[in-house]
């Protein structure tokens, strides 16, 4: 499907406690947090958005001009259930893959001008703005603590006919942390340097965000990695490391 049919769901985390239905293995108990999705229409999509800014940063690696092609993504949550954090691969023609992560807010975040990349439409939820999720302290925290738990992607769930369905994600990211890992939960972000990797000064560690795509790239650890079709094995979008003095 079209990207603005089929990827323009809404950006909604909140906490679920019921029967939903998995199209393998039908009603199942699900207990905790999620990303819901709903079928709908945003304008401009994700994708005229990207389009726009992209060839503004001075990291990417494509032509001014160039259509792009999403080629996968996940979401993680925010426990609070008020901001969609999605993490988005695109290609622009002819170009390297680039890491673009984004959130989804229904209201202006206060200091975050510099990061929105526009306001749409959406056609359940309503107004939506739009961030490069690099200076989102949500994002950041989610990064954070998937890469040092050693956790991965949220589920996803589409609204389909008044029934939550399970949605294999199109793309799966695993922290190479542990549990155990015990880092300070990051509630800030000080500051961003915008380039490749992105630097993300937070009050707790600073984390880096690759944003073209390597898959030969080695980096330093506790890191993130994806996986995805067409690309099986391992390649690393960002890591973490102590803050910097």
């Amino acid at each position: 499907m079209s990207e603005r049919t089929e990827r323009s769901e809404g950006h909604e985390r909140r906490r679920w406690s019921g029967t939903l239905r998995s199209r393998a293995t039908g009603p199942c108990l699900y207990h905790g947090r999620m990303a819901l999705l709903h079928q709908a229409e945003l304008r401009p999509t994700k994708l005229e958005l990207l389009a726009a800014w992209l060839p503004g940063r001075r990291w990417y690696a494509g032509a001014a001009g160039a259509a792009l092609t999403r080629v996968a993504a996940c979401r993680f949550d925010d426990p609070a259930g008020a901001v969609g954090v999605e993490t988005m691969l695109v290609r622009p023609d002819g170009g390297p893959v680039h890491h673009v992560p984004l959130t989804y807010r229904d209201a202006p975040r206060s200091g975050g001008d510099e990061w929105l990349l526009g306001v749409a439409e959406h056609s359940v939820l309503g107004r939506r703005w739009v961030y490069d999720a690099c200076g989102d302290p949500v994002y950041a925290a989610a990064l954070a603590a998937a890469i040092a738990a050693g956790t991965g992607e949220a589920e996803e769930f589409v609204e389909e006919g008044g029934e939550l369905r399970r949605r294999e994600p199109a793309m799966r990211v695993r922290g190479s942390g542990t549990p155990e890992g015990g880092l300070a939960a990051v509630t800030a972000v000080l500051g961003v340097v915008d380039r490749d990797p992105t630097l993300i000064a937070t009050n707790s560690v600073e984390l880096a965000v690759l944003r073209v795509v390597d898959p030969g790239a080695r980096v330093a650890s506790p890191a993130l990695t994806g996986v995805w079709p067409g690309q099986p094995e391992p390649v690393p979008l960002a890591y973490l490391r102590p803050a910097q003095p």
